[in-house]
């Protein structure tokens, strides 16, 4: 399997982060995250800066692959990043 780095930057309330969690899950992907809700103010506000950095606005999901940044769930696009990071369905 190749190498890829996966970051989600999620929130622990929204169901759009615990489905673009799951769409990695169910490909035995390995991923970092961070439930941005559930940090302590200086490095929630760190997070939030990041966020912003990336993608110009702060919405929730984003799932960042191998430095490309994309926000909100979405799996053709996820996909796409994957595939192009030399990663196949079967592994």
């Amino acid at each position: 399997m190749p190498d890829i780095d996966i970051m989600l930057y999620t929130l622990s309330t929204c169901p759009w982060c615990r489905k673009t969690k799951k769409f990695f899950d169910e490909r035995g992907l390995v991923y970092h995250f961070l439930d941005i809700d559930t940090l302590g103010r200086k490095d929630r506000q760190a997070a939030r800066d990041k966020i912003v950095e990336l993608v110009g606005s702060l919405q929730y999901p984003v799932a960042v692959i191998n430095g490309a940044a994309v926000q909100g769930y979405n799996p053709d696009t996820f996909a796409d990043l994957l595939k192009q990071a030399g990663w196949t369905s079967e592994g």
